[in-house]
């Protein structure tokens, strides 16, 4: 089975947008051109963290960027399913602030987009294995055969 042509425009769309939008996110957490990132950080989050705000937009940005790269690798299906839980994670995080209601609505539309992504993976990733998709395929099967054909 070959990988519809337009779809595959679609997946490297995707792919591209959501490897380099965190990995490019996450980098800005360090010099902070885009935003001050740590507005976007709930008061309730602060009061329980046991370091400096900016140390931790840190780490979320090393994350961002470690999750842009796998987008980016042979490992896009899990890339997009971190990115999605990331960016659902986020969301929660802003509705907590009282505020950016608008990025909530911009984060899980992101978060769809990278389940999209994940999900066309999927069937690619069986099309290069030369399997049809079929949902009743457990992943563990799809595993072995995807690693055999690889």
């Amino acid at each position: 089975m070959q990988f519809n042509r337009r779809l595959n425009t679609t997946w490297w769309a995707l792919r591209i947008g959501l490897g380099l939008g965190p990995l490019l996110a996450g980098l800005d957490k360090y010099f902070n051109f885009l935003t001050n990132w740590e507005m976007y950080l709930s008061p309730l989050a602060t009061k329980f963290l046991p370091i400096a705000p900016s140390s931790f937009m840190h780490i979320v940005g090393a994350i961002e960027i470690v999750a842009g790269i796998i987008v980016l690798s042979r490992w896009t299906r899990i890339g997009a399913y971190i990115v999605m839980a990331w960016l659902i994670a986020i969301a929660i995080n802003l509705v907590t602030t009282g505020m950016f209601y608008d990025l909530v609505v911009h984060d899980l539309e992101i978060a769809v987009s990278a389940f999209a992504l994940s999900q066309l993976s999927t069937v690619r990733e069986a099309s290069v294995a030369g399997l049809t998709h079929d949902s009743s395929l457990r992943s563990s099967e799809f595993s072995t055969l995807k690693s055999k054909a690889v």
